[in-house]
Parts: structure tokens; C-alpha cells; sequence
């Protein structure tokens, strides 16, 4: 049984305009199976955007075909997390946003949302460097005017978003088979080795750290590569896309989804490698193999004809780039509209979202160009993707704990050896970044030292800030593990058309006896309104607990005669007397010393069956100073507690 926070009614649902508008109800396999096909077409565009050409474009120019096998295991681990992104969308009725800030507290979701937000900024930014340079090698167009489009494009698109979601699928994939085809007749025009293509399918290794990469100039090619094809924004819009689809909520019809959402993924995504791989192929087999190494997009468009021998071979790269831009596009809006929602219950017009989003994108391009030059764009894009591999941590790891919990996933949590497969996947990428960020670190301090810098600024700067997300990521790791820990009968799966049975089993419980602690503040009213409620209700006896917790009370006890604890004493007669006349059967108890202690105690004493007490609202460390008697109270009362705020 899939367990969710609160009921499905209240919940906003993801992408809300879209949610459940497409049908998948027929009676043929062909017609169901075409039916659910789509969603994965749409997040397989995030894997062959521009910033995908810039980290295969690199790769393939300066190491041949030697980071082929990165690309391969990248793609085997974006099958298996987009599979679990897609399941829990499909099981569970919630996009990932939505299943984080239901997960973890507050401030973690608030940071998730912000690196979540970072790194959809960094894509754009990808898609905005490669439709400028896609105009300007296609059209002649000035850089400038390029980004000035770039900005108005989008409402293209999000025009095209209001035409239904399958024909924006169709869209996109019209986009998609434009950039496959273009790149299969230069493969064909480039002629590579296979041998080499074979070989370059399998790690190489190395006797120097870390071991599979000639350098570090490798590792950080290999890290954009993996950054740009795991992309941690498509886990957050796969998980809502799926849900577009009309399903019945019975456990065969979304087993079926399943398995139908795991072969659009695996057709889709194997696409997107087969694009990915065609770029890094056609880099080393047109550059590497003369012995050019191509530092920008730019540079591989004016080369392509003279390596390859037609003319139409940067045409052909130059409408694949453009195509690769603008489908690109869309996936980040989506995106940025689940994020926001999803974690901030914000939502604001498509339109002014993207419009956000695609003016923090163009800034960095635009100081790019006017401070560095245009040759510093392919930097600019390569640096885009080691910013996302540095997010997908933050993406992957709540995804695998919240797929493996069967109180969320029911029957479909993922079995034993898929969370193997996926934490396996999740420690390679975290080792890379781990290794990446450590190793630039002590690069940027040395080269600061050898130019008779200081390296003081890297350590206040670089050192704090992967210390502070260092700690986020154990934090993500630890906390739903340490938060519950189930007894093997709560494990136990339910099938979900048991839930009617349950429900015809509850019954109403009876209270003979509420608790309620008053601390003599006007403030009491909140606690007695709901007290006095519930006793009505019941017809229960209302024992109002007050505890003396001065110093005269902790130390003399029921001794004590001042004017604190003889004040609390008429205090709670006089309620007791008002109550009784509202016919409510009252009694006062009169308690000194510690606050949680003597009110765990008085319930075990008065076995009383139900409490009631304030909530201060106080932070953490609030109430390592005021306090924190609700949660001792709640930890080890085994009666319900109800606070009041």
C-alpha cells in the first residue's frame, strides 16, 4: 500500500494543467504501449542539449574514443534512476519536489530547492550558449542578438505547451529525430574506427589517481560528461510527467505503467545515447585522429567540411545544434514549474517563471562575452555541466531513499538488488565530485601561491562552501534512516484493495480521562477551547495539570509555600469551578519540579488516555535554552498528545 502525507484531495497535484489528461485505456497491447510513450522522449532531451556537445566535443577531440565507456555508464545510471523517478511518480502521485518537502524538514527543502534551482539556471544557460551559437553559425547572426532571441523563444514554446501534451511530445520528438538524423549521416561521413569504438566502450586504467583517467583535465571532461547526461532537474520532471497519463489506481494497471514507463525510458534514453555517442565518435574520428584538438563548438562547425569532405557537414552540425537548443527549452521550463511548486507550494505564470529562469541564464553569457570574448563560451558550457554532476547528489539520494521505503511505495519499494545497483551508481558519481571539488581546490590555492597570491580567499570561499554541502549530503544520507526505524510488522506491505477493508475496521475511540497542562497565561484559552471540546465529546473527566517549575518549586516540592506556587494554586481552582458550571467534570493538579517529568509522571499516575498541551513555536535552539518539553513528552508518553499553537 502506498502511504501518503495527508490526503490525496488536498495534495496539489503536479502539473496540474496536464495531470491526467492523457488516456491509456484500450483494449490493444500496440495502442496502451503508444499510449504511455512520451514522457521519457521528453526528459531524453535534456540528455543531448548543447551542453551535452560541449562535454562530447572535448572529450572526443582531445582523448579519441577513450571516455566512450563514461557516456555508456552514465546512460545505464539514467535509465535506473529515471525508471525510479518515473515508478515513484506513478505509484506514489507525487513528483519528487513534492516527495522531498515531505520528507525532510523545513530548511533541508528550502536548500534542496535552491540547488535544485541552481542547477535548472545552469542548464538553461547551456541551452541559451547553444541556440546563440546555432543562429550565429546557421544565420550570421551577432552573438548579442542571439542571447536578446534567446529570450523571447521561449514563449514559442510555452505556446506550443498550451496546444496538449501530445502534441508537445510530438514536438519534441520532431526535434529529437531532426538531431539524430543529422548526426547519423556524419558518422556515416566520418568513417571511425570501430575497433576503437569497441575498445573505448571499456575503462582504460592508469597507475596514477584516480586510477581510469590519464589526468585530471580527463576527470573533469568525464565529470561534465556525466553532469550533462545525469541530469538532476529530469529526476524532478520525469517523476511529474508520467503522472499525465490517466491511469486506474489498482496495483495491475499501475504495474502495467511501469513496465510500459521502463520501455519508453529504455528506447528513449538509448537514443540519447546513441546522439551523445555520435558527437564524442564524430569528434575523435574528425579531430582526434588529425591530431586537432577543438576548443569550442565554433571551431568544430568551421572544421567539420575539411575533415569530413562535404560541405553540408556544418550545415547539418549547425541545425542539429540549433534543434538540440530549442527542445531544450521546454524541459527547463517544466522543470522549474515542478521545483517551484513542488518544494515552495509557489506557483507563478509559465510565462514569468521562465522568464526568471532564462534571464539568470543569459547574465553569465553576456558578461561571458563582453569581458572574456566569445572564445570563452565552450568554458562556459563545460563548466555548466560539472555544475550539474555537483547537484545530482542532492537529487539522487532523497529519489533512492523514498523508492525504497515501503511505507511510501507499498509493494512496488525497490527490491534488494536495484538499491544495490542505484546506491552503487549514487557512490560513483558522489566519489568523482568528492575527488573533482578536492583536487581544484588544492589546484586554485597553488596556482594563487606560484602567482605570489594568497590563498586566503579560496579558503573562506571554496572551503566552507563544500564543507556546508558536505554536511547537507550526510544529512540527506542519515535522516531518513535515523528518523524511523520500522519494527518488521510495520514493514509489511499492504495490497492496495485492502484499504476498503481497513477503512470498515475503525472505530471510534473513547476518552475517559484528557489531560491538559496550563501554565497560567492568558495563552491557556488556546489549550482549554480544544480540551473542553474533546471532554464534551467523550464524556471524560478533565484533569488540568499546572507544574510549579521555579526554583522554590524544583527544590522544595510540595514544601514550597511562595507566592508563584499559591497564585497556580487559585489559578486552578478557579478554572475548575468555571468548567463544572459549563458541565464539564473537572479536577486541578498541582505539580513541582521539571515540567516534563511531573506531567509524564501525573499521566502513569491518573492514567490518563489522552494529552493536550501548548506548542511554543520555538526553533532548535530555542529550545535547547527554554525548554523542549513536547518532545520529551511525545517520546515517551504511549498515549496520543495533541499540541496546540
Amino acid at each position: 500500500m502506498a502511504f501518503h502525507s495527508g490526503s490525496e484531495a488536498a495534495q496539489k497535484k503536479s502539473l496540474e494543467e496536464v495531470h491526467g489528461t492523457v488516456p491509456v485505456r484500450f483494449p490493444r497491447f500496440w495502442r496502451r504501449l503508444f499510449a504511455f510513450a512520451g514522457p521519457a522522449y521528453i526528459v531524453s532531451v535534456g540528455y543531448m542539449d548543447p551542453g551535452n556537445w560541449a562535454t562530447d566535443i572535448a572529450g572526443g577531440s582531445r582523448f579519441g574514443y577513450e571516455l566512450l565507456w563514461v557516456l555508456l555508464m552514465s546512460n545505464i545510471m539514467a535509465l535506473i534512476l529515471q525508471t525510479l523517478s518515473a515508478r515513484m511518480g506513478i505509484v506514489m502521485g507525487r513528483d519528487l519536489a513534492q516527495a522531498c518537502r515531505e520528507t525532510y524538514s523545513r530548511s533541508v527543502s528550502l536548500a534542496l530547492w535552491l540547488l535544485c534551482e541552481v542547477a535548472i539556471a545552469a542548464c538553461d544557460l547551456a541551452e541559451v550558449i547553444g541556440t546563440v551559437i546555432g543562429l550565429n553559425l546557421l544565420f550570421g547572426l551577432p552573438l548579442e542578438i542571439g542571447i536578446i532571441l534567446t529570450v523571447f523563444d521561449t514563449f514559442l514554446l510555452l505556446a506550443i505547451q498550451k496546444l496538449g501534451m501530445r502534441k508537445m511530445e510530438a514536438f519534441i520528438l520532431l526535434l529529437v529525430v531532426t538531431v539524430g538524423a543529422c548526426f547519423f549521416v556524419e558518422i556515416i561521413w566520418s568513417q571511425p574506427q570501430w575497433n576503437g569504438v569497441l575498445r573505448g566502450l571499456l575503462p582504460s586504467l592508469s597507475a596514477r589517481p584516480p586510477f581510469i583517467f590519464k589526468d585530471n583535465g580527463a576527470l573533469y571532461v568525464a565529470i561534465g560528461i556525466l553532469g550533462a547526461t545525469v541530469m538532476p532537474h529530469n529526476l524532478y520532471l520525469h517523476s511529474a510527467l508520467v503522472q499525465s497519463r490517466k491511469i486506474e489506481r489498482t496495483p495491475e494497471k499501475m504495474r502495467e505503467a511501469c513496465r510500459f514507463n521502463l520501455f519508453d525510458s529504455f528506447i528513449a534514453l538509448n537514443a540519447a545515447f546513441f546522439v551523445n555517442a555520435a558527437i564524442l565518435i564524430l569528434a575523435a574520428s574528425a579531430f582526434y585522429r588529425h591530431g586537432q584538438v577543438v576548443e569550442s563548438i565554433e571551431q568544430a562547425y568551421a572544421l567539420l567540411p575539411q575533415f569530413l569532405g562535404a560541405s553540408t557537414a556544418s550545415s547539418l552540425f549547425a541545425i542539429a545544434l540549433l534543434s538540440s537548443g530549442q527542445s531544450s527549452t521546454l524541459t527547463g521550463t517544466l522543470a522549474g514549474q515542478i521545483v517551484m511548486e513542488g518544494f515552495l507550494h509557489l506557483r507563478i505564470q509559465p510565462w514569468l517563471r521562465r522568464l526568471i529562469t532564462r534571464s539568470i541564464a543569459v547574465l553569465p553569457a553576456m558578461v561571458t562575452i563582453y569581458i572574456l570574448g566569445a572564445h570563452h563560451l565552450q568554458d562556459l558550457l563545460i563548466l555548466s555541466q560539472v555544475v550539474l554532476s555537483l547537484q545530482l547528489p542532492f537529487a539522487i539520494i532523497p529519489l533512492i531513499h523514498i523508492t525504497s521505503d515501503p511505507r511510501r511505495m507499498g509493494n512496488f519499494a525497490s527490491r534488494q538488488w536495484l538499491k544495490i545497483i542505484a546506491w552503487l551508481a549514487a557512490g560513483i558519481i558522489i566519489a568523482l565530485n568528492v575527488y573533482l571539488v578536492v583536487s581544484q581546490i588544492v589546484s586554485w590555492s597553488a596556482a594563487l601561491q606560484a602567482a605570489g597570491y594568497s590563498p586566503l580567499w579560496i579558503q573562506l570561499t571554496a572551503i566552507p562552501l563544500a564543507i556546508a554541502c558536505t554536511c547537507l549530503l550526510v544529512w540527506l544520507l542519515v535522516q531518513p534512516i535515523i528518523a524511523w526505524r520500522p519494527s518488521p510488522s510495520a514493514v509489511r506491505s499492504f495490497p492496495i484493495q485492502d484499504t476498503q477493508a481497513m477503512m470498515h475496521g475503525l472505530t471510534r475511540p473513547r476518552y475517559t480521562k484528557i489531560g491538559v497542562a496550563v501554565e497560567n497565561k492568558p495563552e491557556d484559552i488556546q489549550v482549554l477551547h480544544h480540551a473542553v471540546a474533546l471532554a464534551k465529546s467523550h464524556h471524560a473527566e478533565l484533569l488540568i495539570i499546572h507544574v510549579v517549575d521555579g526554583v522554590g518549586g524544583q527544590w522544595y516540592g510540595k514544601e514550597t509555600s511562595d507566592r508563584e506556587s499559591q497564585s497556580d494554586a487559585t489559578y486552578l481552582d478557579e478554572l475548575v469551578t468555571a468548567l463544572e458550571k459549563e458541565q464539564v467534570r473537572a479536577r486541578g493538579i498541582l505539580r513541582f519540579g521539571k515540567p516534563a517529568n511531573e506531567l509524564l509522571q501525573t499521566i502513569r499516575d491518573e492514567n490518563i488516555d489522552f494529552f493536550i498541551l501548548r506548542s511554543h513555536g520555538h526553533g532548535f535552539w530555542a529550545d535547547r535554552f527554554l525548554g523542549h518539553t513536547i518532545e520529551i513528552i511525545r517520546h515517551k508518553a504511549s498515549i496520543p498528545v495533541l499540541a496546540v499553537r
